[in-house]
């Protein structure tokens, strides 16, 4: 049976859990919420805390489940979010199993490289696409409120960049002539999908305090 958390707060507004294990993610979400007063924690103080299954059919299904699973089980409040790549030419693949679009465990090289080849032979300008990101904010009690972001691009035809993690190397901003991962944080924490959806949760945050 998990235990609730030790770390209790007088505050909770004060002090949120950020509900993911992506260090690359919440090395983001930390920077893109850098002047909020807020100290967010981090799942390594947690360790009794499970890894929540991710199996809804919607990005805003599984922040939702993560982030009010998570409180429940802390008994702090939890910031979680879900995000991926809709591909149009592909059905809006791989969608929520962005992660692991070429099986559990694959690596980004591999996800990159499963894309890539479904989309061999498909011309530029039919190769559009959209990153997504859903983040849910929840107490123990129940969900507070969840809120949505995303960014259009086109996937390149091949990795290009340094920067960044998942899809980055491949997705293509055309009135920029570079992919994220050729853009780097400075750039892509303005324009991405999960800056555009932490700019409507911090809205939201604010409110509460």
């Amino acid at each position: 049976m998990i235990r609730k958390a030790d770390a209790r707060v007088s505050s909770p507004v004060r002090q949120i859990l950020i509900g993911t294990r992506n260090i690359k993610k919440r090395e983001e979400i930390l920077e893109i919420l850098r002047e909020l007063p807020v100290e967010f924690l981090g799942l390594e103080r947690f360790p009794s805390l499970p890894e929540v299954l991710e199996d809804g059919h919607s990005f805003q299904e599984n922040a939702i489940k993560k982030a009010t699973t998570l409180a429940r089980l802390s008994g702090l409040w939890v910031m979680a979010e879900d995000s991926g790549l809709e591909v149009d030419a592909l059905g809006k693949e791989p969608g929520v199993f962005s992660a692991r679009y070429a099986g559990e465990g694959a690596t980004y090289e591999e996800n990159n490289s499963k894309l890539l080849k479904a989309l061999e032979g498909v011309p530029t300008p039919r190769r559009t696409a959209t990153f997504r990101c859903a983040v849910a904010l929840a107490r123990p009690e129940g969900l507070i409120f969840v809120v949505e972001g995303s960014c259009k691009g086109l996937i390149a035809q091949e990795p290009r960049g340094r920067h960044g993690f998942g899809y980055d190397p491949v997705f293509y901003l055309p009135e920029y002539k570079k992919t994220f991962a050729e853009l780097g944080p400075e750039i892509k924490n303005r324009l991405s999908h999960r800056t555009q959806a932490l700019k409507r949760f911090k809205e939201k945050l604010l409110e509460l305090f």
